[in-house]
């Protein structure tokens, strides 16, 4: 037990400053209202109490970060995670993007560009350091852990409820792709959009139909699949709106 001890607060006396130091300095810059400091202490967070993959954490990133804070608008957050979705790397990669735009838009002391690549720094940093913590906090135990039946029944239901969460990551960003304008309708404990249906995008839904078509009935690759829709897609704006 006391190797285990130690063991944790070791990796705790070499993560936690690397996780903070770029934040107090921040702070000590900037002060502690400015976006940098919102945006390092936000994904922080995100990185601490989010599980179960990128999909489930960008339901989190979206709703804060477009509804609560307003660093970007439902549109170009889908551009942000289709852009993530078309590139080698992790999918979270996304908060760059997110941090950028924030930052890009809403920062006075520093160029448009200066800010967002400061932002896209800060946002990577905090975002990945606190993994690099718990991994090497839980590694050297996680044959003990799955040993425990508790903790297993614990991570099924966590499991359960991030497949909850993904499901309602598709409808977002599926209503904010097809529908112009959105309502939300707040109960307790629930939150439903409700799309203005006159602001419906019927090629977008077209596109969209025919993909899931094509993947799921004749087994079409994904690149092909993807390559068509955007060719698509690229067609009508370009082309049949003008």
């Amino acid at each position: 037990m006391d190797l285990i001890i130690w063991h944790c607060l070791w990796q705790l006396a070499i993560w936690l400053p690397l996780w903070f130091a770029p934040l107090a300095l921040l702070v000590y810059v900037f002060g502690t209202e400015h976006l940098f400091v919102t945006q390092g202490v936000f994904f922080s967070k995100m990185a601490v109490v989010t599980f179960g993959g990128a999909y489930a954490v960008l339901v989190y990133v979206a709703q804060r970060a477009v509804e609560d804070y307003g660093w970007l608008a439902p549109g170009e957050m889908l551009d942000g995670l289709g852009m993530a979705e078309t590139t080698p790397g992790p999918l979270i990669q996304v908060v760059q993007f997110v941090g950028f735009m924030g930052a890009f838009r809403l920062v006075d002391e520093l160029s448009p560009l200066a800010a967002g690549l400061l932002a896209s720094v800060v946002v990577t940093w905090v975002t990945f350091v606190p993994c690099f913590l718990w991994i090497f906090l839980g590694a050297p135990y996680i044959e003990r852990f799955n040993r425990n039946l508790s903790l297993k029944t614990a991570l099924t239901a966590v499991t359960a409820a991030v497949v909850g969460v993904i499901l309602n990551l598709a409808v977002w960003f599926s209503f904010n792709t097809l529908f112009g304008h959105l309502t939300v309708q707040t109960f307790p404990g629930i939150r439903i959009l409700i799309p203005t249906l006159n602001t419906l995008d019927l090629p977008a839904l077209i596109i969209a139909a025919a993909a899931f078509f094509v993947l799921f009935r004749t087994k079409v690759g994904l690149i092909p699949t993807l390559a068509v829709s955007a060719a698509g897609g690229i067609l009508y704006q370009l082309i049949l709106r003008t």
